[in-house]
């Protein structure tokens, strides 16, 4: 597809829609914005700005790869999009998709963007983990955030849909409000996609795994395994139950 495509709901319920339109309403006027730079790699940009008075983070493809990848396969862009209004058509807490489209040169990919909502008052677990925030030490926090999360990995996968990159760095939480506790949200997907048979089997390991990577050092067993049986929707563990949990533990083993 080419072409660009603006959240209609989100604009009409935003109360700033006529300066939401002007800054993001083409795929030109993306390209020209200016904002701090996040993240940058060799085909994609990531730009924090703000439209009256909120942030919004600006995902820009300039490139599909070498070769073969300019013309064949979803582009990375359009996967992003698409999965994110996924999470949202399933119940995830995700960002809100506010812009997206991309626009191809005689079949080839040339160039696309997604544009989404800042979540405020969210920090990701990886960094949490990173200054070992105390958060991480307070068992009530910890079996919230892991029941929600357990939650959402059963979604993904009850749906036949592997995320494929199901790291801490990849998960928002917030800090919650008074009378609401802190709440998770799943972001960033430009890998995942559906499965069948062993193909999906081998990718529901392997997002298990990329969770376990950095709760083997930050969680405790028992926690770990809470985890697994809120997953599972399980009270106890049966042979196939341990079966899996030998392979994620396995996952990375002589990788890290």
């Amino acid at each position: 597809m080419s072409g660009w495509k603006l959240n209609a709901d989100y604009l009409r319920t935003s109360g700033s829609e006529a300066a939401l339109r002007t800054a993001f309403g083409s795929l030109d006027a993306v390209f020209a914005l200016a904002g701090q730079r996040v993240a940058r790699d060799p085909l994609s940009e990531v730009l924090k700005v703000e439209v009256a008075g909120r942030h919004y983070y600006v995902k820009r493809y300039h490139g599909a790869g070498k070769h073969l990848r300019r013309w064949l396969g979803r582009p990375r862009v359009k996967a992003e999009w698409q999965n994110l209004r996924h999470f949202a058509a399933w119940g995830i807490p995700t960002a809100t998709v506010v812009a997206w489209g991309m626009e191809r040169q005689l079949g080839a990919f040339d160039r696309g963007a997604m544009i989404t909502a800042e979540l405020p008052r969210t920090t990701d677990l990886a960094r949490l983990a990173l200054d070992d925030d105390p958060r991480l030490k307070d068992r009530h926090w910890v079996a919230g955030i892991s029941r929600q999360l357990a939650s959402i990995t059963r979604t993904l996968h009850a749906h036949r849909f592997a995320h494929n990159d199901l790291k801490w760095r990849n998960l928002l939480v917030d800090e919650g409000s008074e009378g609401v506790g802190p709440r998770i949200y799943l972001i960033d997907c430009p890998g995942g996609t559906f499965w069948w048979g062993p193909f999906l089997a081998y990718r529901v390991i392997k997002d298990l795994a990329c969770l376990d990577k950095l709760a083997k050092y930050h969680l405790t067993r028992t926690q770990r395994l809470r985890f697994y049986l809120d997953y599972a929707a399980k009270h106890r563990l049966d042979a196939a139950d341990k079966a899996r949990i030998q392979r994620i533990t396995a996952f990375f083993e002589g990788r890290e």
